[in-house]
Parts: C-alpha cells; structure tokens; sequence
C-alpha cells in the first residue's frame, strides 16, 4: 500500500513538472513570436513615416488588398497607374509634369508600405493558427490573441480610410485620419508587448509597488500616446515647418494668434500654431512625467 502510493505520488509529480515545463515552452514560442511582431509593426512605422517624408502615400489611388500584391510589370502598366495618379488633386498642384520615373519613386514607397502590411497580416495569422490547431495557446490568451488579429484588420482599412481622404478635395491625407492611424498602430504595438511581457516568466509587483506607480505609470503611457496623436496632426498639416525654432516661437514662448480659430475647439485641431505649440508643451510635461516615474 505504502509503496504503491508512494508510486502514484511520484507519477503524479512528473506530470505537473511535465506539464509546467510544457506550458512554459509554449509561452516562450508564444512570446518571441509577439515580439517578432512588434518589430515588424515598428517598421511598418518607420516605413510609414518614410511614405509621408516623400508625399508617397497617395500614388496607389485604389485600395486592392490581394490584386495589389502584384506591382506593375509592364510598361502599358505603369502608364495606367501613372494615369490614375493625374486624376487627383495632388498631382496637379503638387506634381504637374512629374516624369514616369519621379512617379515610379513615390510608387513604389507606398507599395512597400502596404505590402509590408500584408506580411504583417500573415506573420500574425498563419502561426497563430497552428499555435491554436496545436493546442499550444491558453484559454486566457485565445480571445486576446483574436483582438490583435482584429486590430490589425481595422489598421489596414483605417489606412485606406486616410488614404481616401487626400484623393478627392485635397492634396494630402486628412490630419485626423493620420493621427488615427499613426495612434492606432502604436495602440497595437503597445498591446502585443502587454501580452508578450505576460508570457514571461516574471515576479508581480507587491500591493506598495503597484500603488506607487500604478497612477503616475497609467499617466505616463497616457500622455505617450496623446503625443504621439498630436505628432501626426503636426505631419498632417505640415505644422513642424512652420515655427524653426526652439525654445522659442515667433520670438515668444506662447506665441500670440493660438487661438485665432472659430470655433476654439479647431484650433488644437487645424491651427497649425497651435498644433505645434501643443506638441512641445506636452514633450516638456512628458521629461517632467518621465522623471517623476
């Protein structure tokens, strides 16, 4: 009797440490793939901001999720894409008389935007599919992971949503729809690095760490993306370029005019003074944040 149940204790300790140890390789597949992730959606960001550098974004006038794949391979190609482009706004005030091979540049910028997109989409999708045919994902995590995937579909359609914004009345994407998408994409990086970090193996913060800076952390992380938001309606309205120094704007720290706009609320919006001014007040309170934390 002594000796049987001493067996069955035994058995059942290496199924726990069995199981522990199983559990635990699949979080760390799990979360180096997250991480792999992140870094993709943080060069979709460098990307991006290159595409709005170089006033790319608007050479693809159409929104084709799997024909767009396949870039132009002829020269009968390239002129229709090219003749799509002088329809809109942006070329005829911007780029009247731009050559097929200047047009080839901001072409080709904007495609590797979105097919990075696209790479994006599968390197979240397809293993996450076989993580979860393999029965390698917790419960817990299952609805978590199928947020991202969500998330990630809204980004694509938000950036055509912005896109479409600039092919009509204007000659550039709308400020609102830039900030959206840029913020969007950091709201999507942030929440992949959430759940990858709690897949680590990692002590909890005791109660006294948590209060102390559960708040001023909350607040940090809330000012970070309310500059970030702010940053693209700076890049929306080209606001960076109209005040070139620091600390300093038109020779005043608060300069005069900030709310010239009616009605007020549009100032924080499409005022470019006020835009910029915002942007640099909120990085100083964000130093001032930063060291409290």
């Amino acid at each position: 009797m002594s000796a049987s149940s001493e067996t069955g204790d035994s058995a059942g300790l290496v199924t726990t440490n069995a199981e522990r140890s199983r559990v635990e390789r699949n979080r760390t597949l799990i979360r180096w793939w997250l991480y792999g992730i992140c870094l993709l959606v943080l060069a979709m960001v460098v990307v991006g901001g290159a595409t709005r550098l170089t006033e790319s974004g608007l050479s693809i006038t159409e929104w084709k999720p799997i024909h767009g794949v396949i870039p132009p391979l002829s020269v009968a190609e390239w002129e229709e894409e090219f003749a799509k482009y002088r329809e809109i706004p942006q070329y005829e005030v911007v780029n009247k008389g731009m050559s097929l091979e200047e047009f080839k540049f901001i072409f080709w910028w904007e495609w590797g935007h979105r097919q990075l997109g696209r790479f994006i989409g599968i390197a979240f999708f397809v293993p996450m599919a076989l993580f979860w045919m393999q029965g390698r994902i917790e419960p817990w995590l299952k609805p978590r992971l199928v947020v991202g995937l969500v998330l990630g579909g809204l980004q694509g359609a938000l950036g055509w949503y912005m896109v479409a914004s600039g092919l009509v009345d204007r000659i550039d994407v709308s400020q609102y729809r830039l900030a959206a998408h840029l913020t969007l994409a950091c709201v999507i990086f942030a929440y992949l690095f959430w759940i990858a970090r709690r897949l680590a193996p990692r002590e909890s913060a005791n109660a006294e760490e948590a209060r102390a800076l559960g708040g001023v952390g909350w607040l940090f992380l809330a000012l970070v993306f309310l500059q970030i938001f702010m940053g693209g309606l700076v890049a929306g309205l080209n606001a960076g370029f109209t005040f070139n120094t620091w600390p300093l704007m038109d020779g005043q720290f608060v300069p005069r005019g900030l709310m010239a706009m009616s009605p007020a609320w549009a100032n924080f919006f499409e005022n470019v003074m006020t835009v910029q001014f915002q942007h640099r007040v909120t990085a100083y309170v964000l130093v001032v944040v930063a060291l409290w934390l």
